[in-house]
């Protein structure tokens, strides 16, 4: 409602008190003015009955009050302190017996431009008189459902001040006594009964008085469960808030003897909840919706039957709908379809909200449609017009009376209906040539069906029989005849379920029966059909629709059993082509079988149908902006806008095929600035079923943030980026309807296109029809049209094409779509699908490809696959060849026949791209294919250049691409031969490769599995494969050639250095089983020598594993993938325990140097040393295993090791052996540093200095060579890496055999002593028995040898240590063991 302009924001509360003193309204003056209304208007003052006790009679005012607000924000901190409140709220000392009763905000006014709208909160509302009811002000309108007054005439007389609408309103509630209950309460009679009714009504009056009319309170009756208080309330409004209040001051106004239990308050309204059915006249098929409305916040709504006496809930036939509408009003619906005559009786529909229960009744009858026509009729085929009629003995306001017929031959006539009276006429002619000779006295059922708006239908059959001029009547034949066979039609008609047996057959007739329920379904939804039948011996099974038209055969699956057969037709999506009649059919020999269904589809958009403007945009605090959404769909909707949990009406607007629904959405309307809100709009058909569109993004922020402002674009702050749909910018100027968007980033102060993905308008119309097109019923029939229209399309627009990215993604799109179509796919029309691949891959168009896959990089593989799923459908049974050709695509196919076929061999010759190749496919690889079969290849010169290439833009497939396919199953291997023209030949090293679509998260990408190169000349490569795909090779300058002179030095290293690696290894574990009791006589020696032996157990494990994946992988392929993936993880996990048990040596050197003090048994050592040596690497290799197998990225493509390329696996083990080698290192750092350095008091001896180089030395010397060589590993994987790397690597690899034995084992100095005394001859013996000079008998490893001095160089010292002297005692030994030696 407009009112005079004001600058401020303004609202009216009313506030109602009691008193038994007249109050003076002359004295109060504006900005506080009260207007005493007149009785027209509202009762200002309302007498109060006098309930059982002697009570006062109280006086009840009405006052409005009017305050002005500067700041609109102060509005709801306001209303928030009134609900707070707790009423009644005694007077001062000026009007000492005054109590206000209730105060509610019932007005508010809003500045809006150059005026000032006003509305009215919930419970109030404008006078009637002074509403313009023929008209609404949509744009501001803000009246609740119900409510549709939102314009007046002129103000009110007392201002623009809403008044209290509704009327008395009949709580019945009830409440809990937790006191014995007693049988005196039943008799009204008696003193106990008025007692409790007089106590409590006193207490209710008191806390009940506070509602807004409120007139009087009663006490009903009393019942058993302790005691149950029923009471009556009468008052004009009521809230959940308001009640909770009076419940606690009847609380607090009743005796405590009474204990009232407040959680026990039950509230059951009447004349709150408004109940309309529509139609009023309800027909036996009809749709009928029962819409329950009630001014609650609250969707918790129930329907129940009451003569069912069971809750309705949703199913095929009935569907329940709860909304809250402008978050206020609770609107719920109840549609059932079909309805029938047991459906009839009285409906409930409640609303629970807190201790509200809200009721409304309504009882429905079921009227069935009566017909009245003759049911026979004999026509002569003299050319005479006849007519049938029929008429409905219901008056009703008839839709439309549709007249069908079936039968053999089909004589059509002309309708003619007055719906006023209900009755039609059918018209027809039937001549000499209609009804000729052998088929007299054939019968044609004629229906007439009356049909409601609202979906009910009534029929009528009249069988008429057409009989030729020139027979004989009076002999005709009463059996009717079918042209020499005898054939029996059943027909179940879904609105009837009546069966019409219009012959009799020879052959075993079928049962059918079909889904009983209705369907009436809106567009998006799905529907499913099932026809059951009672005999499983068929021929055929088919569906069609009543046009004749066959259903694609995948949109139906059917199954046999023993005793029948099931047929299903399935639509997952549901489009207006499904309204209508289908035909379920199941043909024995000359016998049909059929039972039909009707579909009714409603029409609704589909979500991506939506057009949204704008997709994301940005408001200033204050403003306004416009939202839309549009469909190319005139139907009648509604629509709504939707922000959280408001909802906003839309305005329609009609401009040519688009329709846009709008609403100009005020920021000030949001609570909160800045703020980041998603808004969308709801359309609901006529069937009550909704589609919500994808969210609009809109952003409040202040307004000084805004730099870029755009009248199409829109507003926004500096480097904001966002989307819009091409048809609502300035490039929709163009004619037709545009697709795709457009990228805008406000840069400065302008907003800048960043990206352009507009689709052209034929190309859009065409993609749109693509995606109805897979939808249909009848795709298969419409591609041959679609895919002409398609090329024909592409080629007018080859510039659009290549200057837009969009269009060329949209055909892209659209060929994927269609590939998924056909099951069978002609010569003409694959030649239409070569023609739109030969302009999108027109070298002209190969930059608008690069611009396309910087967004999605998978478009390229989408292509190649859409043309092999053409491939394999594509069926020349005219012909045993096909070839078709175009500059920048070749297809050649070949169909196999039965006995001998011929080799398949194909040549591609492409002279403008300097490319050609050959495909061969031997007769024996033939000979095992089915016969009929097409082999089909498709070779492309320019899309070596679009697609993928491993993410590796230098490894790309330098010749053509070529795709063969089978339409039919093969069995595998099939090996095929290729033949590539090279167009460098100093590319590198050619490598066969085909393109699988599952590698790069499916997005394709090159790879090398089942293909080699076989032969390989100076300008072309032969190439064999053992499946069947798309292929081409590779030139890849780090991969050495099988032949290559590194790779025979580096073959000819690993196996002398594996074999010099084995016997070291085996060596090392005799070793150390010969002198083990000789070197193991301490805890600590015993652990050393336990890391030791599992070093090179481990190691030779390892070794072993590496040369039977050698043996079960060639250079090309694994011969047995199984064992390679066995192979490389048993290789993964024994290198992985090598190191481990290096850390567990490192770490109990590093034990024994820091907790000296400390002594673990031995069976602790030995079980932490086993978890940690073999533990951590099998966790390790499983989860490598387990995380990457699946998807088969675990082993490498060209060997049985951890795969880089794909998943970068090999860390699993690099990563490991690095940090182990680097703690290892820093372990014996800290020990030489802690010996040369010793803190005071500590100063080791010279004997102790010896020893403890004595047990670091091994870890100092193999943990670097052991992780200098995986380091020079990991530099191998990287390309490009030098040739040395490769060599150094397989060196230090293949020795680490060696490097175990020398220096893990024969380096220390006691297994040196060990085997000198047991291989000593006695001389040796006895002198080694005296106290001799050690240098006269020093090993060749002892610390004074001269090879054992250089190594001691490594350390920082040089010089001669005694390890062994006879000085040395046995207790000092023992004690410098423990401590120090733990390699000893």
């Amino acid at each position: 409602m407009k009112s005079p302009r004001r600058t401020t924001l303004c609202f009216i509360f009313v506030v109602i008190y009691s008193s038994k003193v007249v109050l003076n309204l002359e004295s109060v003056v504006y900005p506080l003015s009260l207007h005493e209304h007149d009785p027209a208007n509202e009762e200002l003052l309302r007498q109060k009955r006098v309930v059982a006790t002697s009570r006062p009679t109280a006086e009840e005012y009405t006052v409005d009050i009017e305050i002005s607000l500067e700041n609109a924000s102060f509005l709801e901190p306001i209303k928030t302190y009134l609900n707070s409140l707790s009423f009644p709220i005694p007077g001062n000392s000026n009007v000492p017996a005054a109590d206000i009763l209730s105060m509610e905000v019932t007005t508010v006014c809003r500045p809006a431009g150059d005026e000032v709208w006003c509305s009215c909160e919930k419970g109030y509302g404008w006078p009637q008189e002074r509403c313009l009811h023929h008209l609404t002000c949509q744009k501001h309108s803000s009246s609740a459902p119900g409510h549709h007054c939102s314009c007046l005439k002129e103000l009110p007389p007392n201002g623009p001040f809403c008044q209290f609408q509704g009327a008395d309103v009949i709580l019945r509630m009830s409440v809990r006594l937790n006191v014995g209950f007693q049988e005196d309460l039943r008799n009204t009679s008696s003193a106990l009964y008025r007692s409790y009714k007089t106590d409590l009504e006193t207490a209710f009056w008191k806390g009940y008085r506070i509602l807004p009319g409120f007139k009087m309170v009663t006490v009903t009756g009393f019942r058993p469960g302790s005691v149950v208080v029923k009471y009556e309330v009468t008052a004009t409004a009521v809230s959940p808030e308001l009640i909770h209040k009076a419940n606690e001051q009847v609380l607090q106004n009743l005796n405590q003897t009474y204990k009232m239990d407040y959680n026990s308050f039950q509230t059951v309204t009447s004349n709150e909840t408004k109940f309309f059915v529509t139609p009023e006249i309800i027909f036996e098929g009809d749709t009928v919706r029962l819409t329950c409305e009630t001014e609650v916040m609250s969707s918790n709504v129930s329907w129940q039957h009451v003569e069912r006496r069971f809750d309705i809930q949703n199913s095929s036939r009935f569907s329940v709908y709860t909304t809250v509408l402008n978050n206020m009003t609770s609107v719920s619906h109840l549609t059932i379809y079909n309805i029938s005559r047991g459906d009839a009786g009285e409906y409930v529909c409640k609303l629970m909200l807190d201790i509200f229960e809200y009721e409304a009744r309504k009882k429905i009858d079921v009227v069935p449609i009566r017909i009245l026509a003759s049911e026979e009729m004999k026509v002569m085929c003299d050319n005479n017009p006849v007519s049938l009629n029929c008429c409905s003995e219901n008056n009703a306001n008839w839709s439309t009376v549709e007249w069908k017929q079936e039968g053999k031959i089909s004589i059509p006539g002309e309708s003619e209906t007055d719906l006023e009276s209900s009755c039609s006429r059918y018209t027809l002619k039937a001549d000499g040539t209609q009804c000729l000779s052998g088929s007299a006295g054939t019968t044609i059922t004629y229906t007439c069906e009356f049909v409601s708006a609202h979906g009910a239908r009534g029929s009528k059959n009249i069988e008429v029989t057409f009989i030729s001029v020139g027979d004989n009547s009076s002999h005709k034949r009463e059996v009717h005849e079918f042209l020499g066979h005898v054939m029996e039609v059943s027909t179940v008609q879904s609105t009837t379920g009546n069966s019409l047996e219009t012959s009799k057959a020879q052959e075993q007739q079928a049962n059918i029966t079909i889904t009983p329920d209705p369907i009436s379904v809106s567009e998006g939804q799905n529907f499913s059909i099932k026809c059951i039948s009672d005999v499983s011996n068929y021929d055929e099974v088919y569906w069609n629709t009543s046009a004749g038209i066959k259903i694609y055969q995948r949109f139906y699956t059917t199954r046999r059993f023993p005793d029948g057969a099931v047929s299903e037709l399935t639509v997952k999506t549901s489009t207006r082509e499904w309204n209508g009649t289908y035909h379920c059919i199941f043909r024995y020999k000359n016998s049909y079988s059929i039972a039909t269904k009707d579909v009714t589809v409603h029409p609704l958009p589909l979500q991506p149908n939506i057009m949204l403007d704008p997709l994301e945009a940005s408001i200033s605090c204050g403003s306004s902006h416009s939202t839309r959404c549009c469909v190319e769909d005139n139907e009648d909707y509604i629509v709504t806008f939707h922000m959280g949990p408001l909802s906003f009406p839309a305005a329609k607007e009609v401009n040519g095929k688009q329709v846009c629904y709008k609403h100009d959405l005020m920021a000030n309307s949001i609570s909160r600035c800045p703020e980041s809100i998603d808004m969308f709009c709801r359309f609901t058909n006529a069937a009550n079923n909704s589609v919500q569109s994808q969210s609009i993004k809109l952003n409040v922020v202040p307004g000084k943030n805004i730099t870029c402002q755009d009248p199409i674009i829109g507003a926004g702050e500096p480097g904001k980026v966002i989307q819009k749909l091409c048809r609502f910018t300035s490039a929709s100027n163009r004619p037709g309807s545009l697709g795709g968007v457009i990228t805008y980033e406000c840069v400065g102060s302008k907003w800048k296109m960043n990206r352009n993905d507009c689709i052209s308008a034929p190309i859009n119309s065409l993609l749109l029809l693509a995606k109805a097109l897979i939808k249909s019923p009848s795709q298969d029939e419409k591609l041959p049209t679609y895919l002409k229209a398609l090329s024909t399309s592409t080629v007018k627009a080859k510039h659009e094409i290549s200057s837009f990215p969009g269009s060329l993604g949209a055909i892209i799109n659209i060929l994927d779509l269609l590939s998924t179509v056909p099951t069978q796919v002609n010569s003409e029309m694959m030649m239409h699908v070569l023609a739109t691949i030969n302009v999108i891959l027109s070298k002209n168009v190969l930059s608008t490809w690069k611009v396309l896959q910087e967004q999605r990089s998978d478009q390229s593989s989408q292509l190649l696959h859409s043309v092999e799923r053409f491939s394999q459908a594509l069926q020349s049974r005219d012909s045993t060849s096909l070839s078709l050709s175009h500059p920048n695509v070749q297809m050649r196919s070949m169909v196999i026949k039965s006995g001998h076929p011929k080799p398949y061999q194909q040549r591609f010759v492409f002279p403008e791209s300097d490319l050609w190749g050959n495909v061969v496919i031997d007769k024996c690889q033939l000979e095992n294919m089915q016969p009929d079969s097409s082999i089909v290849t498709v070779a492309f010169p320019t899309l070596k250049t679009i697609l993928a290439q491993d993410g590796q833009r230098d490894d790309f497939a330098n010749s053509l691409v070529m795709t063969t396919t089978v339409s039919h199953t093969i069995a595998t291997p099939f090996r095929i031969s290729m033949i590539f023209k090279i167009n460098d030949p100093t590319a590198g090293n050619p490598q066969c490769v085909f393109w699988n679509f599952s590698l790069a998260n499916n997005t394709g990408g090159w790879d090398s599995s089942g293909c080699y190169v076989k032969e390989m000349d100076r300008d072309s490569v032969f190439c064999t494969c053992d499946h069947l795909t798309s292929f081409s090779i590779l030139m890849s300058p780090d991969l050495p050639d099988s032949d290559s002179l590194l790779k025979i030095l580096l073959d000819i290293i690993s196996y002398i250095g594996l074999g010099f690696s084995i016997l070291s290894l085996a060596a090392c574990l005799v070793v150390e089983a010969m002198v083990w009791k000789s070197v193991t006589k301490n805890r600590t020696s015993y652990m050393r020598h336990i890391c030791i032996v599992n070093i090179a157990a481990s190691l030779l494990v390892a070794d072993t594993w590496f040369i039977v994946a050698t043996a079960i992988h060639d250079y090309y392929y694994p011969l047995n993938k199984t064992a390679c993936v066995a192979a490389t993880f048993f290789i993964h996990f024994f290198y992985l325990s090598v190191f481990f048990w290096m850390l567990a040596l490192g770490l109990m050197l590093f034990y024994r140097l820091v907790f000296i003090l400390h002594d673990a048994s031995k069976s602790i050592q030995k079980a932490i040393a086993f978890s940690l040596g073999y533990g951590c690497p099998l966790v390790i290799s499983v989860i490598t295993v387990g995380a990457t197998q699946p998807q088969e990225v675990y082993t490498r493509k060209n060997a049985c090791w951890l795969n880089w390329d794909d998943t970068k696996a090999l860390l699993a083990f690099v990563i490991p052996a690095l940090i182990i080698v680097v703690v290892n290192v820093t372990i014996t750092v800290v020990v030489i540093t802690k010996i040369l350095r010793p803190s005071i008091g500590d100063k080791p001896s010279k004997q102790e200095k010896s020893s403890l180089f004595q047990i670091s030395k091994s870890i100092g010397v193999l943990t670097p060579l052991l992780g200098l060589t995986w380091g020079f590993g990991l530099a191998t994987v990287f390309q490009g890496s030098n040739a040395v790397f490769h060599i150094i690597f397989t060196l230090l690899n293949a020795f680490q055999g060696l490097f175990i034995l020398l220096f893990g084992c024969l380096w220390d100095q006691k297994v040196q002593e060990a085997l000198l005394n047991k291989f000593s001859l006695s001389r040796w013996s006895s002198q080694h028995s005296k106290t001799t000079s050690l240098g006269s008998t020093t090993p060749v490893f002892s610390m004074s040898s001269p090879i054992s001095r250089r190594f001691n160089n490594l350390f920082g010292k040089t010089g001669t240590y005694n390890v062994s002297t006879p000085e040395t005692t046995s207790s000092s030994l023992e004690n410098s063991s423990s401590a120090y030696s733990l390699l000893n």
